[in-house]
């Protein structure tokens, strides 16, 4: 045990003699995390562990709290003018950039032109939107070219929302990922301790004045409490567990699931769940190429989905999982629905393999994208690969790590050129649970996320739910809406189950944001 010990130990580069500098554990964080950063640009990509690298350096104008109501962040507020067609925000007084230069009006429109050239929520708002501008240090304006109901809501979303980054940084094209990470938010990256698929440092910002109100899931105070956040990158979790168990690490971001019950029974370990509405599964095909350009190939990936067995080999305890889903904007929220759903409740293979041979497949090789050091992501691709065998698909599957999957699934090469077929990926909290803002759904063709689901049919009832305000209205809309994604399928949900984090019992103030956090966070 002391050898095994030792052994965790170096692989997190703890304090051996000739190994690594003590750092004062009282004011380290140590977590360990889900993927390793090699993309730091929030724009660029939508990957979970750059979503959560953005929000310890950036911060964003308006932030939803736990009622998911959108508040001021970095805005000290709005008014909206010229019956709804004007915008007026104004920023908060004393915010500084970490180089020490003065957050301005123009830096948040240039941020904000970038990210909604990109992001689902951002390009409907840029759809409406004639024009953003500086009217002076502290203050611009959104003009629309029609009344939208949903602009601070959007500007508010927890999912890559719109960082406010410096104007010269925001200038850089959407589609190249930026080379430079300062931002204006509690903590500071500090790059030459960066060293990918190992370790990510960041440092308490002295600077960052949090709002006054208390943290309220994103919205609130941001108070930097600890000095020094350390990311450790672990691919195996069970010696990530060992670290836990033996007190090496504070903070075990997304433990495997059949690992929740023995933790509990350890008194030094706390199991917290911070996100209500928990996490959806989905296998997301590439729309670009046969046979899964033609939504009979995907209707016929629904039939091969049981999503009790998914839950079963990802999840494994009950009590963190839905036998069946059937909405794509999550059950449980107020846009839960299963309309459309009801052929799909149970697999049938007979009318899978009928579907594929009317797309025209003819066992022609279909690439699946492998994450190996994912745990849960791994076992639902391997479910996902033996429901295509048993239907008669020629499967090749590629084996990769996460990061190296984040970087391919952005290539639009056909399949035998680099690309792929299929993989599996996850989302969750408010910006899933609403169709304008479910970055997955959005299905825009090119504007899409990879796997470029193109609906404009689709699209267009989305457009029609933003538009309505009233929720009574919009219901009928959202049914019509979930009735035509279950026949055009810009994917497959595979189940919704919860994913609560592992932190040592010293670890307090931790802040339930749907997503882990850092400010606030302390250890006693």
């Amino acid at each position: 045990m002391k050898r095994f010990i030792l052994m965790v130990a170096l692989l997190l580069g703890l304090a051996v003699p000739g190994i690594a500098i003590a750092q004062d554990r009282a004011t380290t964080l140590r977590v360990v995390v889900h993927a390793n950063l090699q993309i730091l640009d929030p724009v660029w990509t939508t990957a979970f562990i750059t979503n959560r690298h953005a929000y310890l350096i950036y911060d964003t104008l308006y932030a939803m709290n736990s009622r998911f109501e959108p508040l001021p962040q970095m805005a000290e507020g709005h008014e909206v003018l010229e019956n709804g067609l004007v915008y007026r925000i104004k920023l908060r007084e004393g915010l500084r950039f970490h180089d020490g230069s003065p957050v301005r009006a123009a830096d948040a429109v240039a941020s904000l032109r970038r990210w909604m050239a990109r992001d689902a929520m951002g390009q409907r708002l840029g759809s409406v939107t004639s024009a953003i501008e500086a009217t002076d240090e502290r203050t611009f304006e959104i003009r629309l070219r029609e009344r939208w109901g949903l602009v601070i809501e959007t500007l508010a979303k927890a999912s890559t929302p719109a960082f406010i980054m410096p104007e010269r940084i925001a200038m850089t094209p959407p589609n190249t990922q930026v080379t430079e990470t300062i931002g204006s938010g509690p903590f500071i990256f500090v790059r030459d301790e960066w060293r990918p698929g190992n370790r990510v440092v960041y440092r308490r910002n002295p600077d960052y004045v949090p709002r006054a109100e208390p943290a309220d899931y994103m919205s609130g105070g941001k108070r930097p409490l600890m000095e020094r956040i350390e990311w450790l990158y672990i691919p195996d979790q069970n010696t990530a567990l060992a670290a836990l168990n033996a007190g090496e690490i504070d903070y075990y971001e997304a433990p495997p699931l059949d690992f929740i019950a023995s933790m509990e029974r350890n008194r030094n370990i706390r199991i917290v769940s911070i996100d209500t509405l928990g996490t959806q599964g989905l296998i997301r095909p590439n729309h670009l190429f046969p046979p899964f350009n033609d939504p009979r190939a995907r209707q016929a990936l629904a039939h091969l989905v049981r999503q009790e067995d998914y839950m079963r080999v990802v999840v494994g305890n009950p009590r963190l999982y839905q036998n069946f889903c059937g909405a794509f904007f999550q059950c449980g929220s107020g846009n839960d629905t299963a309309v459309g759903s009801e052929a799909f409740m149970r697999p049938n293979i007979d009318r899978a393999r009928e579907l594929l041979r009317e797309a025209g497949y003819n066992g022609e090789r279909i690439v699946v994208m492998q994450p190996t050091d994912r745990a849960q992501y791994n076992a639902a691709t391997m479910v996902l690969v033996q429901s295509l065998r048993r239907a008669g698909v020629n499967v090749d599957v590629q084996a990769m790590d996460w990061s190296t999957l984040l970087s391919r699934r952005a290539s639009r090469n056909p399949p035998e050129q680099g690309g792929y077929h299929l993989f599996i990926t996850t989302h969750g909290g408010p910006d899933t649970a609403a169709p304008v803002s479910n970055i997955w759904f959005n299905s825009r063709c090119e504007r899409a996320n990879p796997g470029w689901a193109c609906d404009m049919e689709l699209d267009a009832m989305v457009a029609d739910w933003a538009r309505e305000s009233d929720p009574a209205a919009r219901r009928p809309i959202l049914e019509r809406i979930h009735r035509r994604a279950w026949e055009s399928l810009p994917y497959i949900p595979y189940g919704q189950y919860t994913q609560p984090i592992a932190v040592r019992a010293n670890v307090q103030g931790i802040v339930a944001a749907g997503m882990p956090v850092y400010w606030n966070i302390e250890k006693r």
